[in-house]
């Protein structure tokens, strides 16, 4: 068991060797659906890790995304979400006709995802997918779902490999939970 001797104990749910062989299944399972155009769009600021990991993955599956940040928030330092998205940083590249695939952390209440779905199928991309780290088995607040995603987690706060509590715990390889 991994363990960070400052601070509260973190619990492991998955470890960093875990996710690197999800992400090496994960991409193979796009790469054989055979997008063309595509963009990836990662949701910043938790899915950064796993954006990374799992673009440089797609390459070793044989595609070539441009890649794209879109910066949202629903929850700033806070552990539950406020309910409201808010754009912080737009895309850069555009979207219309494109194959776009938003990489987020975590599927909990939709509501990000949702609302980043929406906003590109506004401006006109050709396909939208979902391709998430976790989906938290959490109910959802508005109807959405991943087209991909690595682990089903349970409804527990977590940290690490990105994500964060008021900027905390980014830096951890793997995902865990604060038990203390």
């Amino acid at each position: 068991m991994t363990e960070i001797t400052a601070g509260p104990r973190i619990e492991p749910i998955f470890e960093a060797d875990a996710i690197s062989r999800r992400l090496s299944e994960l991409a193979a399972e796009i790469a054989a659906h055979k997008p063309e155009n595509l963009l990836v769009v990662a949701i910043l600021k938790g899915s950064f890790v796993f954006a990374a990991d799992l673009i440089r993955a797609l390459n070793r599956a044989g595609l070539a995304p441009e890649v794209d940040f879109l910066t949202l928030s629903s929850y700033r330092k806070s552990k539950t979400s406020s309910g409201q998205v808010t754009i912080l940083r737009d895309l850069d590249l555009e979207v219309h006709g494109r194959h776009v695939i938003l990489v987020d952390d975590v599927l909990d209440s939709g509501r990000t995802l949702a609302f980043a779905k929406d906003l590109l199928s506004a401006r006109g991309a050709a396909r939208i997918e979902a391709c998430v780290l976790l989906d938290k088995q959490a109910p959802r607040a508005v109807n959405v779902e991943a087209d991909y995603f690595a682990f089903a987690c349970p409804n527990v706060f977590v940290v690490g490999y990105g994500m964060d509590v008021a900027h905390r715990y980014r830096e951890l390889p793997f995902v865990g939970r604060i038990v203390d």
